[in-house]
C-alpha cells in the first residue's frame, strides 16, 4: 500500500482501512504472544501501513479545515 493509493480514497474508506489494519495488528500481536507468529516482519508492515493511513487522514482533515 502506498500513499498515492490512499490519497485517492475518501475519508470513510480510509477509516475502514484503518479499522481493518488495527484488527490485523491485534491478531498479529496475539500470535506473537503465544509464539505462533510465522513472519515477524508483518507486524512492522502493518504498523507502517497504519501510520500511512493516519497521515493521509490528517492531511484530508486539514484540507477540510483550510477551505
Amino acid at each position: 500500500m502506498n500513499a498515492q493509493d490512499l490519497r485517492s480514497k475518501n475519508e470513510s474508506e480510509l477509516r475502514e482501512e484503518l479499522s481493518g489494519l488495527l484488527k490485523e495488528q491485534f491478531n498479529l500481536r496475539m500470535q506473537r504472544g503465544i509464539g505462533q507468529l510465522a513472519s515477524p516482519h508483518d507486524l512492522r508492515r502493518v504498523r507502517r501501513d497504519i501510520a500511512r493511513v493516519k497521515t493521509v487522514l490528517n492531511e484530508k482533515q486539514k484540507e477540510g479545515e483550510a477551505s
